[in-house]
């Protein structure tokens, strides 16, 4: 079968090509292939080495001790972020020329001695497209796809890799436990792979698995993990959170014996019952939580994840009567701590950390008044109610409810949206009662609230007079006029317009 692949890759393999030199495309860019996917990155393989690649290609760099020389090209992958190059290992290029990508070519290379279970102390480079194949971690990674005989672009499948994605098997190259002692870190790349290709609506038997030796061996050499950085730990686990299968992911990882080394807190949840609000254990609702919440954002679902990951803590007592008091802020620390172990960002930190600990928000519609809700608002953030709403909907579908979103949650979003907008007021003018003491001479007191109040009326009929040169204007001439009459009519004004605003937020929300 012949693939589509993009001009830019194609004039690189050429042009090594044309300098007497193999070239492919290889791993991840080729499984994406056959898998009929958009490849996110390409890769080439090839033996010239890596002074003669730079030789071929001026515009490149060359920073690693791994082969890998970055040539840049015009932009052709559409994932790639418009600000910065994709991705530049010179800090020095990145982001100077918008507009290009770049193509890691490497040299065929074999590597050995991996002392600290993530890379090899010994990297050589070889002749040999085969070597460089075998020293891959997963038969469908093991794939290169390029021009050979008669410069015909062929398939090289030493090891069944293309068999292997057709039945949706994850397999190792040769001997598992060789290849996971190489790198530890493929021990979790292994159960990524596995949540990021599964269909979590396909049947068991028509999905993807990982084999059975490899899983063992996964199992089997499971502390091997302890061995790697909490950076290369936190980018796998983000990339299973993100994915169509997060709770699936984690649970797979914990099969796998490999959470008890990213996140130990969730095991501790493990059989751990709950009252008569849940029908799932802790861990089970945690879970639950995180495939049902509504949002895709990486900070929103660590949050969905972790919102009860302070239950086992604080539990007191047994069966449906037992309590778990400050649960949402024990967590709330919790998540804290272990986001900060697992170096995210800040700002993911800061804002799961704010989302746990404000889950449990009370509202009932009869009985929170909007002063209440100002309240939450002031202590989340506006920009941050979607957000908790969301960890909400996943906590309640997460306790088996049919309804994610009940009456009482669509009135109170009602009632967010109603008090974040600013009330019609005389706050929306563009003169304050200073103005008017000020420029026109209006003596302090109540004429100057019945002046402003008759602004607003008319400026909610006609918005382009809220100047500050018309309203002086106007308010010149009004302070002169009885105000009684005058302020009646404003008052009915801004009433109904208040009125009309309050009906359109009710319908928005579908509340009463």
């Amino acid at each position: 079968m012949k693939y589509s692949i993009p001009q830019p890759v194609v004039d690189i393999i050429e042009t090594l090509q044309k300098a007497s030199f193999e070239a492919f495309v290889v791993g991840g860019c080729v499984r994406d292939l056959i898998l009929e996917r958009e490849p996110k990155d390409w890769d080439i393989t090839t033996n010239a080495l890596p002074e003669k690649i730079i030789e071929l290609f001026p515009d490149s760099f060359y920073e690693n001790e791994f082969g890998t020389v970055g040539v840049k090209t015009p932009r052709f992958i559409e994932t790639t972020d418009p600000s910065h190059e994709h991705p530049s290992n010179n800090p020095k290029e990145k982001g100077s020329e918008a507009g290009r990508d770049i193509v890691e070519v490497t040299t065929y290379r074999t590597e050995s001695n991996y002392e600290d279970k993530r890379r090899p102390k010994e990297v050589t480079f070889t002749l040999s497209l085969e070597e460089d194949l075998a020293r891959r971690d997963f038969t469908m990674n093991a794939l290169a796809y390029g021009p050979r005989k008669n410069d015909e672009w062929e398939l090289v499948d030493l090891f069944s890799g293309e068999d292997d994605i057709q039945k949706k098997i994850i397999r190792t190259v040769g001997n598992p436990e060789e290849r996971f002692n190489e790198d530890a870190l493929r021990l979790m790349r292994a159960i990524r792979f596995w949540t990021e290709l599964r269909n979590p609506k396909a049947e068991p038997s028509n999905n993807w698995q990982i084999e059975d030796a490899s899983f063992q061996a996964i199992q089997k050499l499971s502390d091997n993990l302890s061995a790697i950085s909490q950076e290369r730990i936190r980018d796998e686990l983000t990339k299973i959170i993100l994915s169509k299968s997060p709770s699936e992911g984690i649970e797979m990882l914990r099969e796998a014996k490999l959470l008890r080394f990213i996140i130990p807190e969730l095991e501790v949840g493990i059989g751990v019952g709950q009252n008569l609000h849940h029908t799932y254990t802790v861990w089970e609702h945690n879970l639950r939580a995180l495939a049902t919440c509504p949002s895709k954002k990486l900070d929103v679902l660590l949050a969905a994840l972790l919102h009860d990951v302070g239950k086992p803590a604080t539990k007191r007592g047994n069966g449906y009567h037992s309590t778990f008091y400050n649960h949402d802020h024990v967590g709330a620390r919790m998540t804290e701590k272990i986001l900060t172990r697992l170096r995210f960002p800040k700002s993911v930190i800061q804002k799961a950390t704010l989302l746990v600990d404000n889950h449990l928000f009370y509202y009932n519609v009869d009985e929170v008044t909007e002063t209440s809700v100002r309240r939450l608002i002031k202590r989340v953030g506006l920009e941050n109610m979607a957000d908790l709403m969301a960890v909400r909907i996943g906590d309640r579908l997460g306790s088996g409810v049919p309804k994610a979103k009940p009456y009482k949650l669509r009135h109170l979003e009602y009632m967010i949206d109603k008090v974040s907008k600013d009330p019609v007021s005389v706050k929306m003018l563009a003169i304050k009662g200073t103005d008017l003491i000020e420029e026109l001479g209006i003596p302090a007191g109540p004429q100057i609230g019945a002046i402003l109040d008759v602004l607003l009326a008319e400026t909610i009929e006609d918005p382009l007079l809220n100047t500050k040169e018309s309203l002086l204007k106007r308010a010149s001439l009004l302070k002169e006029s009885p105000m009684e009459t005058l302020r009646e009519l404003a008052k009915e004004k801004i009433e109904e317009k208040r009125s009309e605003d309050n009906e359109q937020i009710k319908k928005k929300h579908w509340v009463e």
